[in-house]
């Protein structure tokens, strides 16, 4: 094997790694401000809220939006890339299991008997572990969620590498979804301090992390979304 198949080789391996640990931490935030109550992440408040007004489950829920934005994403990149798709899908399959399981196991543990700053806390916690997870899984790229192939897809294909306004435009369609919702049936589930957090820092903080973190990993396979030659802010990519 060539240097340059050992290094490709080990790189691969270096981002499947990474992409399971982003599972994980992604699973654990999620369920933790779902938990909480006090504000999930804007697109997972959307589904909370659709599977409160419909007989499906929390994880059937979360996967049918998958789809729906996967599709989407097609669209934007015009380009019908079947292993896209597939990607999108391959991730959301665990990670929609994960996030039932972990939030019962967390609500089981009680959680909502903390004092409520203590809640308020952990909930943040949760949120800055999404931005986390997304930041990790964006940059080894091997297979991503709908949702954050939606964000990167804006942000490096129309808003010249801005996680920041790429975080803000892609929450438009789950605000929307929780304005339908909340006209239908009266009430908002998941909404509370932590998605207000989440519509006007999410980006930034991923922006944060990809310059902070795990500053090994690069942003692989964006070449063919960029419309620029310099990309901001970015670590890097390959």
């Amino acid at each position: 094997m060539s240097n340059i198949d050992e290094r490709r080789s080990n790189d691969l391996m270096m981002r499947w790694g990474y992409l399971g640990l982003s599972l994980l931490i992604n699973a654990t935030g999620h369920s933790l401000t779902i938990a909480t109550n006090l504000g999930s992440a804007v697109w997972t408040a959307s589904a909370v809220n659709l599977y409160h007004l419909w007989p499906l489950s929390l994880r059937l829920t979360l996967f049918i939006c998958g789809v729906l934005v996967a599709l989407a994403n097609m669209v934007l990149t015009r380009k019908l890339s079947w292993r896209r798709f597939l990607g999108n899908l391959l991730f959301i399959t665990p990670f929609s299991y994960l996030i039932q399981l972990f939030t019962q196991a967390i609500v089981h543990l009680g959680i909502n008997q903390l004092p409520l700053g203590l809640r308020v806390v952990v909930d943040i916690f949760g949120i800055l572990c999404v931005a986390l997870a997304t930041s990790i899984y964006q940059r080894a790229n091997i297979v991503l969620h709908p949702n954050d192939d939606f964000m990167q897809i804006l942000r490096f294909r129309y808003l010249k590498g801005s996680a920041t306004i790429a975080q803000m435009v892609h929450y438009i369609p789950p605000v929307l979804i929780m304005l339908i919702t909340f006209l239908v049936s009266g009430r908002l589930f998941a909404v509370n301090i932590g998605t207000v957090v989440c519509l006007f820092f999410q980006g930034t903080f991923i922006g944060f992390f990809d310059g902070h973190t795990f500053k090994r990993l690069k942003h692989y396979g964006i070449s063919g979304l960029s419309r620029v030659t310099a990309v901001q802010p970015v670590t890097g990519h390959k």
